[in-house]
């Protein structure tokens, strides 16, 4: 079984050697987004909100090229730079990803590059 790069200029180019998103298979791994803007690569908002929203909107950019979107992932891993943050992540996580039956979910915190809040990957099945 093959294993298929996923590319979309609608989420940012990855700045190494990984793919935005692989699928082998039933399975799609989309990599770790942040909140840069795709066509300029600056980072979208100072809140973690604001940067919630453009993270989650460049993972469903990455899901669509491979022919998923949220209803398809079963896990989303979040990363947040400060414990502080995880309500107002949480809220706008909640906002988006709002119809069950939901995927797990693990919040982890960690450093960022500087600027960056938030960073979240999420691993998709396709098909039964």
């Amino acid at each position: 079984m093959a294993k298929t790069e996923i590319r979309t200029a609608n989420a940012p180019t990855p700045v190494a050697n990984f793919s935005q998103g692989v699928r082998k298979g039933n399975i799609l791994q989309v990599a770790g987004q942040v909140a840069f803007d795709p066509a300029t690569g600056a980072i979208v908002g100072d809140t973690v909100a604001e940067q919630t929203r453009q993270t989650l909107k460049n993972v469903a950019a990455v899901l669509e090229a491979g022919g998923a979107s949220f209803d398809d992932v079963v896990m989303f891993r979040v990363f947040l730079t400060d414990t502080g943050h995880f309500g107002e992540m949480n809220a706008v996580y909640n906002e988006i990803i709002n119809s069950g039956p939901f995927s797990g979910r693990t919040t982890v915190y960690v450093g960022l590059p500087a600027g960056l809040l938030v960073e979240i990957d999420a691993l998709a099945v396709l098909g039964d």
